[in-house]
């Protein structure tokens, strides 16, 4: 049987590429061992490979670091689990940009195979183009880390070569950042109450902003960050779709194919709005601290070319050309070095049309944040007292949403090995997540949008108005 013969199948074998890097160390194994810790795929045959000539003492001591946590959470059957995975994973050195040698070591596992390129976008487009349909077994599953290609040109240039591997709902591009019950939480915010759904919409929403504020600098990734920014790295590849998530209109199933139709039509009406120089924002770290913690000046953070001009916050407001959605600014803000974590939504409505005369104090937007990592809801509404009952007083409501019992990467590997694409991004959306942001790092890259400073452990440039915003609420824990 070929690729393109379904199978019911599941999963026997995972290879990871890319097995001696960051990703797979930090996210991807620990994910993997809570999920198997559960006892779900206990057949599963688990190989790393990579360009380094690792020893077997090598793979063994990161899979074990990888997994001690999962093993001291896990009751009986969870720990056999995990002692097994420490025991059967296998290591095999590869080149996979040598002809070949990828489908030389696919052939040589255990099929059906999923394979995850926990590899450069670069690399990966390489890897891929060396591969035929023939060199997949069926049920072949291809996995591929965001941001998926490097531009619009080079995503579609990498879905007419997987188009030709496998069949779609074989191609999962993972995005960690919006693990299922993350996605469920909103969708379940957005459908399941009568109260949201009617306001929804341009007549009663004054604007959304979605924001990732990381408290961490570099940490030792300028290899990859200094060639990508804050615009590539988190705007294109994540906040876009927290976007489509928040603005799409109810789908008749939560299944794959309604939800990522859902979110599709979204992002074909999205665009960053001319002048880039009102509507987009970039600034770049100086030295500071955070905390007890000093950092330096990005520019002189070890592997960084200062001439590259690369931002570590960015900042773009998205409309959606939409009868819902038409005129209102869809704020997406990203960066790291900052003096706290801000990782939320704000849907701020629009003022009441008339306030009865006689009210004191202040009368604020209402506003709702959906937290992510922890999720979280929060309702700022204006209530009367306590002490003087005219006077208006802010209150917030707080609920905590469904946590998943999954690391997020181990959501994606449940979906990738269950074969369910519904995290999944499917390829014409990859391709217009880069359509909306394309011209606007090429006006970057061109200097027609200054590139601003921060001192690292505030919360970025002054001016920026989502710098002086969220102070209440917000914060990730």
């Amino acid at each position: 049987m070929t690729a393109t013969e379904t199978t019911a199948t599941p999963t026997r074998t995972l290879l990871i590429l890319g097995a001696s890097g960051d990703l797979t160390g930090r996210l991807l194994l620990p994910g993997l061992a809570q999920l198997l810790a559960t006892g779900r795929h206990p057949d599963l045959v688990v190989v790393g490979a990579g360009h380094e000539a690792w020893t077997d003492q090598q793979w063994s001591e990161r899979v074990h670091a990888a997994t001690e946590k999962a093993l001291t959470a896990s009751d009986d059957a969870g720990q056999a689990a995990l002692r097994r995975l420490r025991t059967e994973a296998a290591y095999r050195q590869t080149d996979v940009t040598a002809p070949g040698a990828l489908a030389s070591l696919i052939g040589s596992l255990t099929p059906p195979v999923a394979v995850y390129f926990a590899l450069p976008p670069s690399i990966t487009e390489k890897a891929c183009s060396l591969l035929s349909h023939e060199d997949l077994p069926a049920g072949t599953r291809l996995v591929l880390e965001k941001p998926f290609g490097t531009g619009e040109q080079s995503a579609e240039a990498l879905n007419a070569i997987l188009r030709r591997l496998v069949p779609e709902q074989q191609v999962f591009r993972v995005d960690h950042f919006l693990g299922k019950g993350t996605v469920l939480n909103i969708l379940g915010l957005r459908f399941a109450n009568r109260v949201l759904e009617p306001v929804w919409n341009r007549d009663h929403i004054e604007k959304v902003e979605i924001v990732f504020d990381e408290d961490l600098a570099l940490e030792g990734r300028a290899g990859y960050y200094d060639t990508a920014g804050a615009l590539r790295d988190m705007v294109q590849s994540h906040l876009l779709h927290v976007l489509a998530l928040i603005a799409l209109d109810a789908p008749a199933a939560l299944h794959e194919r309604d939800l990522r139709d859902a979110v599709s039509t979204v992002l074909r009406s999205a665009r960053v709005p001319h002048p880039y120089t009102e509507s987009t924002r970039r600034a770049r770290y100086t030295a500071g601290s955070i905390g007890e913690r000093p950092v330096p000046d990005y520019a002189a953070e070890p592997g960084v070319d200062p001439a590259r001009g690369t931002e570590t916050l960015a900042e773009v407001e998205v409309r959606v050309d939409s009868w819902r959605w038409a005129g209102v600014p869809f704020v997406l803000r990203s960066g790291k070095g900052l003096g706290r974590k801000r990782k939320e939504a704000v849907v701020t409505f629009r003022p009441v049309p008339h306030l009865p005369v006689g009210f004191l104090g202040s009368d604020a937007p209402t506003r709702l944040r959906v937290g992510f990592g922890p999720d979280t809801l929060q309702l700022e509404v204006d209530v009367n007292g306590p002490g003087d009952v005219l006077t208006l007083n802010r209150v917030t409501l707080d609920a905590d949403l469904n946590a998943p019992d999954l690391l997020p990467y181990g959501e994606v590997l449940d979906g990738v090995l269950e074969g369910d694409p519904l995290l999944s991004v499917r390829g014409d959306t990859a391709e217009d997540c880069w359509r909306v942001i394309d011209p606007v790092l090429a006006a970057w890259a061109a200097g027609d949008v200054p590139l601003e400073e921060y001192t690292a452990g505030s919360t970025g440039p002054a001016a920026w108005e989502t710098s002086r915003s969220g102070d209440t609420d917000g914060e990730d824990g």
